[in-house]
This record gives C-alpha cells, structure tokens and sequence, in this order.
C-alpha cells in the first residue's frame, strides 16, 4: 500500500496543476502548502522543481484565461460573483482595482502573493480592455516568481529534513494529515475573520428602502460612491447627489464631512466590504452617523430607485465636499 508520500510522487505533478487550477478559480483551497510540500519532495531527486512549476503555470493559465476572458465580456458582474464567494471579503475587488490603476499590468507581477487579489486580478485585466497578449506576458511572470518562490522554500526545509532520517519517515506517514491541517486552517481562520467582519457591520447598515424614504423626507443625507472608475464602465450613473471619491481621498479629507447630517457610503461588493471598513475607520474619528447602504449601488438599482448620470464637478475630478 502506498504511503501519502509515495501516492505524491506518482501522481505530483498532476496533483500541483489541479489544485492550482481550483485555487485560481476561486475554490478556497489554498495552493501554499500543497507547492510548499512539492518543493520538499524535490529534495528526494524523485520529483524535478522544473516539472512542478509547469504544473502549477499551467493550472494558473488555463484558470486565468478563462477568467480574463469572462471578466472582458461580463464586466462587473463577474468581479461581484467572485466576490461573493470570497473568503476575502475585506479586501474584496478595491484593492485589486486600486493596484491595477496605479501599477498597471505590472501589478500582476504580485497579486497572487496576496490573498484575495490574486483570482481577482485576471477579470479585472479582462474588464479594464487590456490586452490579451500584455496580459499573458505579466501574468506568466507573476506566477512563476510565485510558484517558484513557494518551490524553492519547501526545497529548502526539504534539503534540511533528508539530513533527519527519524523526521523524513515520521513525515512519509504524516505528510497528507499535516497538508490537510494546514489547509482547514486557513480556510477556517480565513472563514472566521470574513464572518467577524460581517457581525461587526451587519447592524451599522441602512437598508435602500429606509434610503429612499429619507430622501423623499427631504433629510438629504451626505451620499459618497466610493465605486472604483473600472466599475463605472458599464454603467456610469450615481445614487442621486453622491459625491465620488476613493476609500482613500474620504479618510484624508474626513474633516470636510458634516457631522450634522446622515452620512451614507456605497460600493459594489455584495458584502458592502469597502464601505463598511470606511464606515469603521470613520467612526474612530467621531463621524457617529456614517453607515454603508445594504446591497451597495446594485441593491439600490434593483429596487428601481432613480439613478443620475456621472458628473465630474471639477477640472482634477474631485467633487468639492462642501458644495454638497
């Protein structure tokens, strides 16, 4: 009977490109230990580091390629699935968008080093109109540098476990129960932490309904879209009287917003992630009356509730706060 370590080796490379291709699609099953392990059993001379970085390139590509291609056709409504089933949901799509605009498509260089960045970043290349080849180039590059860097560790302590004939047969009996706790407990802390965030926000929210109502009072509450540009391709209208600005640009200039009125924020990301983390941050700088719109820009659409076109109010793209 075949041991875990000795199933590996017959079957590693295999094992490397599914479990990639899974991850990448967005199934919470993180890739770090499984390469991790290959990279140690590279020290056996059994198994080559040149074959498992293939295998786990090529599980990336066919993933990325099809997320690339989705994200170009279906725009944002591929982003907010992903993000719905995230177990990221504080990072969520804002800071895959944030590192796109500002690095271009060298950020794709880095993101799958971050979790919940690196399955978002091909459909948001797909949904910026970057090209197919640019983005196969950067996107390549990113994934070896990850894959091989991951490799190269586990072949590290692979080098220093072989020397230990005691702890290489207590590994060769232990390896794929160790493998599985450590990848339960990343999905289990990941899963908690999305769900501390939740509770943590789940009473701050004003429901669209209860919107709706306070602006047909005439309450005029001080509305922010804080949606990234990418997302206003599709469909370039605003929540009547928002002002845009970036999570970023309303934490620098949180003195200029009215303590006086009902502050609303508004994003995306079904779990309203960047609004809620804005609303929490805002609160420690005694902005009491900030609270994220449930549903976010989508669950306001929905309800068929007005919507106006984007206006730019000046010539640097910044809607002055005080003139709202």
């Amino acid at each position: 009977m075949h041991t875990p370590i000795e199933a590996f080796l017959h079957y590693g490379y295999f094992v490397v490109f599914g479990w990639v291709l899974l991850e990448q699609l967005g199934i919470p099953l993180p890739a770090t230990p499984i390469l991790l392990t290959a990279g140690t059993l590279t020290s056996t001379r059994h198994m080559h580091i040149e074959g498992f970085v293939l295998a786990a390139m090529a599980g990336s590509l066919v993933s990325d390629s099809v997320w690339f291609r989705l994200g170009g056709r279906y725009g944002t409504r591929v982003t907010r699935w992903l993000c719905r089933f995230s177990l990221e949901a504080a990072s969520c799509v804002r800071k895959t968008e944030d590192q796109l605009a500002h690095h271009g498509a060298a950020a794709l260089l880095l993101v799958k080093f971050i979790p919940g960045l690196n399955t978002l970043a091909a459909p948001l290349a797909g949904q910026s109109g970057m090209r197919y080849r640019k983005f196969l180039i950067y996107d390549l590059s990113g994934a070896f540098l990850w894959v091989t860097s991951l490799l190269l560790v586990g072949r590290f302590f692979g080098d220093a476990i072989r020397r230990n004939p005691n702890v290489l047969a207590w590994l060769s009996r232990s390896a794929a129960v160790l493998v599985l706790l450590v990848v339960v407990a990343i999905v289990a802390y990941r899963y908690g932490r999305q769900r501390a965030f939740l509770s943590r926000i789940r009473t701050l929210r004003v429901e669209p309904d209860d919107l709706k109502q306070m602006m047909d009072r005439g309450e005029e509450p001080f509305l922010v879209d804080l949606r990234h540009p990418l997302d206003l391709l599709p469909d370039p209208r605003i929540i009547p009287g928002s002002v845009r600005l970036t999570s970023n640009e309303l934490l620098r200039r949180h003195a200029e917003i009215p303590r006086d009125r009902d502050v609303i924020v508004y994003c995306t990301c079904p779990s309203e992630a960047t609004s809620a983390k804005v609303a929490l941050t805002l609160r420690r700088f005694g902005i009491e009356r900030i609270r994220p719109l449930r549903g976010g820009y989508d669950g306001w659409k929905d309800k068929g509730y007005p919507l106006e076109p984007v206006i730019v109010a000046d010539a640097d793209g910044r809607e002055p706060i005080a003139a709202i």
